[in-house]
């Protein structure tokens, strides 16, 4: 028993030593494994984290791509600044805790003073457990200088980083503002072109790796990693800046004048190419300053909650001719009768296809003709040269909403035009199956529909373009900096939607437009223009906004080169016509640009109506009495306060300018330097006599062009110059049918 009893025990021993045993084998084997896992699987992901805790990390900003018009003029730069940083764990003391707090104090009172910020926020982020902190953003040479000689008096470098970085400008300010955009303090888009080509201007952020110890102090430099950054591409853009400044000198002026109380925007496209040569909107703003109001905006800013400023920053911004959309008018009426010519509906010049007696009855609906002059019978040229509406209903009637739509389509007009920019806006126009025979009169003449200029003038440029639709083209080629690579944008020819014969049929129907019609101030010295005035009426319910009154101009009208669509919102002076205000700036911006273009007048052999013809000599250095002996010579008038014998250091207008016969020159001395600020008189209206005598009342030189009463000047009205200054007036023979 007792034999049996031990082995027993000895037995159980033996297993439970072997039990041990494995479970002690076992926990070695999963070591082992644990170990192989670290060590190897999971070695690199572990190193990483490892490196995150003992590193601290410093974003280094890539410069922004520039922006460049067609002529190479750079519209928005980024110049080189700094962005200063702190790493909160490096500013320490080996004297202990109070001594790190008062290191840290006295850090944090440096910075505050030097950037101009409150202590008690750079004070948070120097105490913060952070790794890095920015203290500030885009700081100038001036304050870079003063830190680093704080830094120098006080033997103290180490936490504090003085990084490069970026900072945007707009050499132009105002320039193309609505159409450029603008960056936020991150240098990232935030309107516009800025916006939309964002991800190809920024470029990648480069860093700088300082490695630290356990005690959190930094390890010598030679530890220190620095990866650059890769800069943003440049791009080139298809406007031109000087034709740009033309444009928008006229657009302010002619909302100024009619008091447009939703502004005005205008755009000049090159029709074969597709290249938007200007986009403008008035009101516009600084792009150096985007938060802060316009002048429209600072009558009643201070009256405004937050969310009504918000509210109007983002309407200030807005682009008129992408983001906004109108009911384009009478200017839409080219379109239709392209639609009818290329269905062989009508001819262009076959009389009595139309008559109007002053309106139209469309089921039981009157629409009447504009001003409801009675036009009587008449021919589609006829129809546009009067801007007649019962003829253009009489047409829709003809065509049907069916086939109206299928060209609608094919001009663009149901689809974005796709333009490179931000915010473009959509077209409404009423279902196909809900188009009655109201709707399809009220579309006929360009109503109760929407579209965007843009739409507007790439519908148009069909005509102006031999009957091809071209894609609008903003953006021409953009180059990486750092490896010279350019990639061009190409030309896009979309469709061909109608024939040449049709567009050119078009083409002289809207130069009758012009010559013969309610357009005739948007005529242009020396150049065939073909034109379409219009006036539409607010929509339905809005009345509250106005007319829109517009001009559309192709130019020249054989062998375009630009197609121009001005729009003015709400007017609200005495005229609210497109042929009497919009059409005569058109011709203001085509006189200069066409020229500028290299475009040659077709009317060179005859004699220039413009009242200059003698030009003004350098008087500086002369005497007084000298001066006015040589202008009298010539037949100008001298103005001056100074005696005979004093020097002249000054003149206007300047040596080089010429005037007319009796035109006045202002000279000023070094006593007598104080030159005389007069308002310019509104001019239109008048005759060349009338206004030649009320700018000489105000000592104001006189330059005309043309014959009739002046329809534009130069200068607005109200608008404060020095005695001598030259204001440029155009006179037409004006007939009454101008809307």
């Amino acid at each position: 028993m007792n034999t049996k009893n031990k082995e027993v025990k000895i037995d159980n021993k033996s297993k439970h030593l072997k039990w041990f045993a494995g479970v002690f084998f076992f926990l070695v084997l999963l070591l082992i494994i644990r170990l192989f896992w670290l060590q190897v699987v999971d070695a690199s992901s572990l190193q990483e984290k490892a490196y995150k805790q003992i590193t601290a990390n410093r974003v280094i900003s890539p410069k922004r791509g520039t922006i460049y018009d067609s002529t190479g003029k750079a519209l928005a730069v980024s110049s080189d600044v700094d962005t200063i940083s702190v790493n909160p764990s490096l500013i320490v003391s080996k004297e202990g805790q109070e001594a790190t707090n008062a290191l840290k104090e006295k850090v944090a009172h440096a910075l505050a003073d030097i950037f101009e910020l409150n202590y008690d926020d750079v004070l948070v982020k120097v105490t913060s457990t952070n790794s890095v902190e920015t203290i500030a953003r885009k700081v100038d040479s001036d304050k870079v200088a003063e830190l680093e000689k704080w830094m120098d008096d006080n033997d103290y470098h180490t936490g504090i980083n003085i990084d490069a970085d970026t900072k945007r400008s707009y050499p132009y300010n105002n320039l193309a503002s609505n159409l450029i955009g603008f960056c936020g303090s991150d240098n990232n888009g935030l309107a516009g072109i800025e916006y939309y080509w964002d991800s190809t201007l920024t470029g990648t952020p480069g860093k700088v790796t300082t490695a630290i110890d356990a005690t959190q102090s930094a390890i010598p430099d030679s530890n220190e990693q620095y990866i650059a950054p890769e800069n943003g591409s440049n791009i080139t853009l298809s406007i031109d800046a000087n034709i740009q400044s033309i444009v928008e000198k006229y657009l302010k002026q002619a909302v100024d004048e009619n008091n447009c109380k939703n502004g005005g925007s205008m755009i000049l496209m090159d029709p074969s190419t597709g290249d938007i040569l200007a986009m403008a909107t008035y009101p516009d703003y600084n792009l150096n300053t985007p938060f802060e109001p316009n002048e429209a905006l600072l009558a009643t800013w201070d009256t405004l909650s937050s969310e009504e400023k918000n509210n109007s920053l983002y309407k200030m911004y807005s682009n008129k001719v992408v983001n906004e959309t109108f009911e384009p008018g009478s200017v839409f009426k080219p379109i239709i009768a392209s639609i009818a010519l290329e269905e062989n509906i009508v001819e262009t010049d076959t009389p009595g296809d139309f008559y109007c007696n002053g309106y139209e009855m469309v089921s039981g609906v009157r629409i009447n003709c504009a001003n409801g002059t009675v036009h009587g019978s008449e021919s589609l040229r006829n129809a546009l040269e009067n801007s007649c509406n019962p003829a253009l209903i009489q047409l829709g009637q003809k065509i049907g909403a069916d086939t109206l739509y299928k060209y609608f389509r094919a001009f663009g007009l149901f689809e974005k035009t796709g333009i490179e920019t931000s915010g473009e806006a959509s077209s409404r126009f009423h279902d196909l199956a809900n188009v009655g025979p109201t709707e399809l009169a009220t579309m006929s003449f360009g109503q109760r529909f929407t579209i965007t200029p843009l739409q507007m003038i790439t519908a148009a440029c069909v005509i102006a373009n031999d009957g091809v639709l071209v894609k609008p083209r903003i953006v021409t080629k953009i180059e990486n900096p750092d490896t010279g690579v350019v990639t061009n944008v190409e030309v896009e020819e979309v469709r061909e939607v109608i024939s040449s014969e049709t567009a050119a049929q078009v083409r002289s129907m809207m130069q009758s437009v012009v010559t013969e019609g309610g357009g005739q101030s948007g005529a242009v010295a020396g150049y065939t223009i073909a034109g379409k005035t219009g006036t539409s009426e607010a929509p339905v319910g809005h009345e509250e906004d106005g007319y829109v009154a517009s001009f559309l101009a192709i130019a020249p009208s054989e062998n375009a080169k630009v197609v121009a669509l001005l729009s003015l919102y709400g007017p609200q002076g005495k005229q609210h016509y497109g042929g009497q205000i919009a059409a005569p700036v058109v011709s203001q911006v085509l006189s200069e640009v066409l020229p500028y273009l290299g475009i040659p007048s077709n009317d060179s052999s005859q004699p220039s109506t413009t009242t200059y013809n003698i030009t003004i000599p350098d008087l500086k250095n002369k005497t007084v009495d000298e001066a006015k002996q040589i202008l009298d010579d010539l037949g100008l008038k001298c103005i001056t306060s100074a005696n005979s014998d004093e020097i002249i250091t000054s003149q206007t207008p300047k040596a080089g300018v010429s005037l007319s016969k009796n035109g006045i020159v202002c000279v000023y001395t070094e006593s007598n330097n104080s030159s005389v600020a007069v308002t310019v008189p509104d001019l239109k209206g008048k005759n060349l006599s009338q206004a030649t005598s009320a700018l000489k009342a105000k000592n104001l030189n006189i330059s005309s062009t043309g014959s009739g009463i002046v329809v534009s000047q130069n200068i607005a009205v109200e608008t404060s110059v020095e005695q001598g200054t030259v204001v440029e007036v155009t006179l037409q023979e004006v007939t009454s049918e101008l809307h």
